[in-house]
């Protein structure tokens, strides 16, 4: 069997998510049926992590076997492209990898970025490509808040009641913000990351920044480890995988 790995560009709007479920067109079913059929045979698409429905990815990493080795890339790249662009997906990238690479496993850093558009007036050019909040947000104070998110730390605050991950300690190696005209950027980069864990930080900031609670109850909501103390998480639409190093 050869290995493969593609790089896929998604606006995850009208998807149920990345994962493959018993209704709802998924992203990860919808290549896998196209590769399937382009190269004749069943394929197993393997994503680098699940994204929620209406998640958008810049760069998602995935992984598949087949039989048969793609003797020209380019133009395998230009008739898959042929099939999936109409649905909102682009793969941008493919490569051939050997049997150990694992699109989820062998994954070192995730990196996600949340976009908020603060501002009175609705985006159009971006419309569902961000969280639109009119109450001007106080910056410095969401980078404060930011300050105590990062290191190893128990997130069951932010975490899902659907997660099923082992444990809800991860380590938080970077948040980095950044304010332009009205746009601000919020990337996240860790290993992994708990399910809604980067929208309910997210949500926490934005309370935090409306001054709705003071850095120490920010504080006293994170140690708590509850996750009924949790603010809103921030819609989906907001947020992008923006690239899996490995």
């Amino acid at each position: 069997m050869l290995r493969y790995q593609i790089l896929i560009e998604y606006v995850g709007t009208n998807f149920i998510g990345w994962q493959i479920q018993s209704k709802g067109k998924s992203i990860q079913k919808s290549i896998q049926k196209k590769l399937s059929e382009l190269l004749k045979e069943k394929i197993l698409l393997t994503g680098s992590g699940r994204t929620d429905a209406g998640v958008h990815a810049i760069e998602q990493s995935a992984h598949f076997e087949c039989k048969k080795k793609i003797q020209n890339l380019d133009k395998f790249l230009k008739s898959i492209n042929h099939f999936v662009n109409d649905m909102n997906i682009s793969i941008i990238k493919i490569k051939k990898r050997n049997l150990n690479f694992h699109a989820r496993f062998s994954a070192k850093q995730r990196i996600y970025k949340y976009v908020i558009f603060n501002r009175l007036s609705r985006p159009s050019l971006e419309k569902e490509r961000g969280w639109h909040i009119i109450k001007e947000l106080d910056i410095s104070l969401m980078k404060k808040g930011a300050k105590k998110l990062l290191g190893t730390k128990d997130f069951s605050t932010f975490r899902a009641s659907s997660c099923n991950a082992k444990s809800p300690i991860r380590t938080m190696k970077l948040i980095k913000i950044k304010s332009n005209k009205g746009r601000i950027e919020i990337q996240f980069k860790s290993q992994s990351f708990l399910q809604q864990q980067v929208r309910s930080m997210v949500g926490c900031l934005k309370y935090l920044a409306e001054k709705k609670w003071d850095l120490k109850k920010f504080d006293y909501v994170l140690k708590s480890k509850k996750k009924i103390l949790c603010a809103p998480p921030a819609p989906a639409e907001g947020l992008f995988l923006e690239k899996v190093i490995y």
